[in-house]
């Protein structure tokens, strides 16, 4: 089975997250992480299970004016997040979503978020797997959030739980292979 997790990270904790999805996936040639800014859509060809996720801006998938705000962030006195390369200017989850014509694999998204309830945070993972499905993906998991602290450092066992959702996907993925 082919399984691609493509993801978008400002500071870190989403590459992480997506990181240990993979790794959940299982130990494969056929599993990979792959930044957004990094994909196009050949990389779908031939999936059998594409991952999204990206950090959750202004209540939902990042645009490029939220983007260019993550400097920001990194110079606040106090602050020891660094901003992942090409951040702040490349193209998003969101741009990339857009840019797709149909899909024909099973998927699921994700996102990082502060810790707090959905309705005031927002939540990245469900505008992702929305666009998902308007490009005719079967969607095989709700959409899943990832916390992190006020200080944008991911909280405790979120990687493990990661991983643990990432194998999750893998089982539900090969069983919609094989009954197939």
């Amino acid at each position: 089975m082919r399984m691609v997790v493509i993801y978008e990270s400002m500071f870190g904790n989403t590459r992480a997250i997506a990181t240990a999805i993979a790794e959940g996936l299982g130990p494969s040639d056929d599993v990979q992480a792959v930044r957004v800014v990094d994909a196009d859509a050949a990389i779908l060809e031939g999936a059998d299970l594409v991952v999204v996720g990206g950090p959750t801006h202004a209540r939902s998938m990042s645009r490029p004016g939220t983007r260019k705000g993550a400097p920001g962030y990194v110079h606040k006195p106090g602050s020891d997040i660094s901003l992942e390369p090409g951040a702040d200017t490349g193209p998003g989850v969101r741009e990339w979503l857009d840019s797709l014509d149909h899909v024909h694999a099973n998927a699921a998204a994700f996102d990082t978020r502060v810790k707090g309830p959905a309705l005031l945070t927002g939540r990245a993972s469900k505008a992702i797997d929305h666009r998902l499905r308007n490009h005719g993906v079967k969607v095989v998991a709700t959409p899943e959030s990832f916390l992190v602290d006020r200080k944008n450092h991911l909280l405790p066992g979120e990687t493990a739980r990661a991983r643990a959702w990432g194998a999750q996907l893998a089982v539900v993925a090969r069983h919609d292979a094989i009954g197939t």
